[in-house]
This record gives structure tokens, C-alpha cells and sequence, in this order.
């Protein structure tokens, strides 16, 4: 009796090393709770992070032990990449957000527009779309914008216009200097998205650390409106549609 509960307990250890090395090391899935990066990823979807594409900070390992400081076997992301980050605003949440500016970069909106290093990022009208993000569904417009360097992905505007008067207006921003060793991050869902243009906000520029990688697929996507114990309601609830789909 005593040699199987030692062998259970060994087996249970090595399952959880495995589990903690494959998390800090290899891949690691999110789960989608907000709106912000919708077209692209929507609320439900579940996210798989390559943890190994952008190297090692003290932010890969659970509770992010300080262990050291900037990254190890570190290699620069690439502008358009959709990037999970822990926002250094708020240590103990985990963003995602697709990366605009690199170190040294200026970025600024003008009347609902963005510029990268003086030039206007051009963007493609596609027609509207039915954003229920927040559970009151909202009219948006629907572009392809296409950064510098060539990709290309899905943006929502609701409006160019100002925001509420007196209100900081993410349409219309400062020129924004991405100051060595950081990034600027914004989300798709440009008008429901707190991100980098908001400096007083928990993003703000992300230094090179608090990124823990891109996300790479959609390992699967279900509608989170029903009731959970509606067992009745989960097969039509599943996006049978975004099941292993490549984030863009």
C-alpha cells in the first residue's frame, strides 16, 4: 500500500514538472475574455502561445519569480505579430494586443487614422460588421490595414471621430516615441481596445520582457452567453468553424 501511494505521488511530480516545463517553455493556452482584439480573436476563443518565439524573462515561469532581469535566448518580435504580454501597468493580468511600433518607432492617430514614422498606414474598406463583444451588438466599419512591411490584418472602427469632450481621445492622440527596448501594442477593435495609446492606462509602452510570445493557432471557440450547467445549449454555443485556425 505504502510503495503505491509513493508511486502515485512520484507520478503526480513528474506530471507536474512536465506540465510547468511545457507552460514556461513550449506553448501555453489563454483563453479570450474581452472584445478588444475582435475580428481576429474573439471572446471564447482559446489562444496557444509559443513561448519560445521571443525567448525567456523572469515572466515565462508561474509567479514570475524575479530570477533575472531582460530576456535570455531573446529574439525581436516582428511588427503585425499578435502578442500575449503581462501589461506593466498590472503585473498579475495577461494582455493580448497586436504589436505596431518597434523601438524607435513614431506613432501617432489622427481623426481615427494611424501613422507610423510620419506615414499614413493605408487601410482597405470591407463593409460592416456585427461586433457583440460586449453583448449589446454595435455596427462597425471593417478595413484591411496593411503596416509597414507588408502584413496585413482585420481592424474595427466604430467612429474617426473625438471622443467625449474632455475625455482623452484614442482617435486622436500625441506623437508617441517607442522608447528603447519597448514596444507599442494596439487591439483590432480600435475603439474597445485600452492599449498602448493610453499611457496612463496599464499598457502603455511594453518593455521587451513582459512579452511572452505570439499566438499561433485557435485551438478552439465557443459563444460564453448560455448559462455553463445548460449542458442542452453547448454543441450550438461551439464556433465549430474556429477550431485550429491560424491567428493572423
Amino acid at each position: 500500500m505504502k510503495h503505491s501511494i509513493i508511486e502515485a505521488l512520484l507520478t503526480l511530480a513528474v506530471a507536474l514538472m512536465a506540465a510547468v516545463f511545457i507552460h514556461s517553455f513550449l506553448f501555453q493556452p489563454y483563453w479570450i475574455p474581452s472584445g478588444s482584439m475582435v475580428p481576429t480573436l474573439l471572446v471564447g476563443d482559446e489562444i496557444l502561445v509559443n513561448k519560445f518565439a521571443y525567448g525567456y524573462s523572469r515572466y515565462s515561469f508561474p509567479f514570475a519569480p524575479p530570477l533575472f532581469h531582460g530576456r535570455i535566448l531573446g529574439h525581436a518580435p516582428k511588427r503585425g505579430a499578435v502578442v500575449v504580454f503581462v501589461p506593466p501597468g498590472d503585473p498579475h493580468m495577461v494582455f493580448v494586443k497586436r504589436l505596431i511600433g518597434l523601438p524607435g518607432d513614431t506613432v501617432q492617430v489622427t481623426d481615427g487614422q494611424l501613422y507610423i514614422n510620419g506615414k499614413l498606414v493605408p487601410r482597405a474598406a470591407q463593409g460592416t460588421y456585427l461586433d457583440d463583444s460586449s453583448g449589446a451588438p454595435v455596427v462597425t466599419r471593417r478595413y484591411a490595414e496593411t503596416l509597414p512591411g507588408g502584413r496585413e490584418h482585420a481592424i474595427l472602427k466604430v467612429t474617426d471621430g473625438p471622443a467625449a469632450p474632455g475625455a482623452f481621445d484614442p482617435n486622436n492622440t500625441p506623437l508617441y516615441t517607442v522608447p528603447p527596448g519597448h514596444y507599442f501594442l494596439m487591439g483590432d477593435n480600435r475603439d474597445n481596445s485600452e492599449d498602448s495609446r493610453f499611457m496612463n492606462g496599464p499598457v502603455g509602452y511594453v518593455p521587451a520582457a513582459n512579452l511572452l510570445g505570439p499566438a499561433v493557432l485557435i485551438l478552439g471557440s465557443a459563444h460564453v452567453w448560455a448559462p455553463w450547467w445548460e449542458v442542452w445549449n453547448w454543441p450550438g454555443e461551439i464556433r465549430w468553424g474556429r477550431f485550429m485556425r491560424r491567428v493572423r
